[in-house]
Formats: C-alpha cells, structure tokens, sequence
C-alpha cells in the first residue's frame, strides 16, 4: 500500500467517529419546545379534548394553576429498543473501520484493536439510560375575546415530536 494511504484513510476514519460520537451522545439530547397552537373551537369544549389527549398518551395531570390558566402533564418516556440495538450497530461498525485502519498501521496490535468493537455496546446503553426519563407538557389557554368567534390561543411547551403529534391528532395549527 502507499505509505501516505494509510494515514489519510486514518484521519478520515477518526472524523467519522468523531461525527458518530457526538451522533450517540445527541440521540438523548433535550428537544423542548414552545409554541403557540390556534384552535377553532372555545376553551370549554377544548380542555376535555387536551385532557383525554394527554392521557390516552399515558401521562397524568401534574399541576393546575387556575389563576394563569396553566395544566402541567407529566409522563415517563420510555426509550426505543430500535433506536439502542441501531445505536449499537453503527458504533460497532464505526469501531470495527477505525480497528482495521489502525491495525494496518500497527500490525502487531491488530487482535486488540479488533476487540474495541466489544465496547459497542456501550452505546446501546447509554442511550437506553438518559433516553428513559420523565417528561413534562405545560398547557396555557389564553383567554379569549368576548367574541364567539375567536380562536383559542393555547401556549404549548413539550417535547418537538410530542408537539407534532398534538397538532395532528387534534388538527391544531400553529399561530402566525
């Protein structure tokens, strides 16, 4: 092989890693949001429909604050078994490309640096540890006009995918 080679396929190997380890480490990253959702219907007909939501999604009321017309949910988030077991994958294969570049450069250590991929697991777990964790929505219906016609302003601060799944499952959108 060409000695310059080796060396540059060594960096290139280490950035890779480099970019899978901070793609690990964000997979338990916080994504809290707030947002503004507008509903067509009024505030009475509304709260049921946000209740019965929240708890059909396994979470339970928290706190009620009537005076800022404010609900905090709360729910434990479990972690997903496919993202671990694919956490695990790409670090066992990021491990075993930087293990054989490394093993070209020092062939006698080649045995040890094959047995980095055993620490692959490793990732599987931390994920499946900070991803397990209890999550809060905070609900606030601001007030409407005296207008029958106003919409419904709801401040909404949750997880980005639970947001999501709001907006879908009631048909909310998002305020302008």
């Amino acid at each position: 092989m060409d000695t310059a080679t080796v060396p540059s396929t060594l960096l290139l190997t280490f950035l890779f890693s480099v970019g899978l380890f901070f793609f690990i480490r964000a997979s338990t990253k916080d994504r809290t949001e707030t947002t503004q959702l507008v509903c067509e219907q009024d505030e009475a007909t509304l709260m049921p429909q946000l209740r019965e939501y929240f708890q059909t999604r396994s979470y339970r009321v928290a706190a009620v604050d009537p005076k800022q017309n404010q609900v905090t949910f709360e729910g434990v988030v479990r972690p997903s078994w496919f993202l671990a077991v694919f956490l695990t994958l790409l670090a066992a294969a990021g491990l075993l490309c930087l293990s054989l570049v490394l093993s070209l450069l020092f062939p006698n250590l080649s045995t040890i640096f094959l047995g980095m991929v055993l620490f692959s697991p490793l990732s599987g777990i931390f994920y499946w540890k900070k991803a397990g964790k209890l999550e809060k929505v905070s609900l606030k219906v601001e007030a409407t006009q005296s207008d029958q016609h106003s919409p419904t302003k709801i401040t909404v601060t949750a997880h980005r995918d639970e947001l999501i799944e709001l907006r879908r499952a009631l048909g909310l959108r998002t305020c302008e």
